[in-house]
């Protein structure tokens, strides 16, 4: 699936980057508009190893670190292991994988941003699949929004997979905010660009019917064998 999802945006023009996963706090955080106490950050339960280095939540630091060495344009994808205290369940577990994106340069629009997920989900899943943008609000990027695919499991119906809604949440995206534009020196009057996350796990799930996400991670050779 990871390598499915890395051959689409390569085709796209986009490049692979990678950062580390013991990140600190100002990578994670600060740097995308998360300042200390900032309430947001209860979105996301962090396992700190001290006050300052944390096991990253997301692949966004890539991003970071990218834009600091590079002058626009910039079209990366950040694909990884991330880590959140997530209570596990059928769809939730505290070590997944993580594909993000960015995009930067003149004149993209939150119209560039939808056509590539669609496109995205086209490519994954047929003609066939359909997305869902909800709005929604991230602080390293304005205006915001959640996308989700139609569950593949109960056609919609309502399951465990997709907790009785018939949509299975991939993940978010928007238009990069401003100030994270400026904490790296490109100049937000100039450059716009929009970023992207998904659930590699959870793609998974879709596109070979496991219900499970837990069983990715539990060694059962029954189940790797099939894959």
């Amino acid at each position: 699936t990871m390598e499915s999802i890395k051959r689409f945006f390569l085709s796209l023009g986009f490049e692979i980057a990678d950062g580390p996963e013991v990140e600190t706090d100002y990578y994670n955080f600060e740097a995308l508009n998360l300042p200390k106490n900032h309430p947001a950050r209860n979105m996301q339960d962090t396992l700190y190893i001290t006050e300052d280095i944390l096991l990253r939540t997301h692949t966004s630091p890539v991003q970071i670190r990218t834009m600091e060495k590079q002058k626009p344009p910039v079209r990366i994808i950040a694909p990884g292991r991330v880590y959140r205290r997530d209570t596990p369940d059928a769809s939730h577990s505290p070590f997944f994988h993580q594909v993000e994106g960015l995009c930067v340069d003149k004149g993209i629009s939150f119209r560039d941003l939808k056509a590539v997920i669609e496109e995205f989900a086209r490519y994954m899943f047929g003609e066939d699949i359909h997305v869902r943008f909800r709005p929604s609000y991230f602080p390293f990027t304005e205006p915001s929004l959640e996308y989700d695919f139609n569950c593949v499991f109960c056609r919609g119906k309502g399951c465990k997979v997709c907790k009785q809604t018939g949509w299975v949440e991939i993940s978010g995206a928007g238009m990069v905010d401003p100030n994270v534009f400026k904490a790296v020196g490109y100049d937000p009057e100039i450059y716009t660009g929009y970023a992207f996350g998904m659930g590699v796990d959870r793609i998974a799930m879709l596109l070979y019917n496991i219900d499970d996400i837990r069983l990715f991670f539990e060694n059962d050779l029954r189940f790797l064998r099939q894959f």
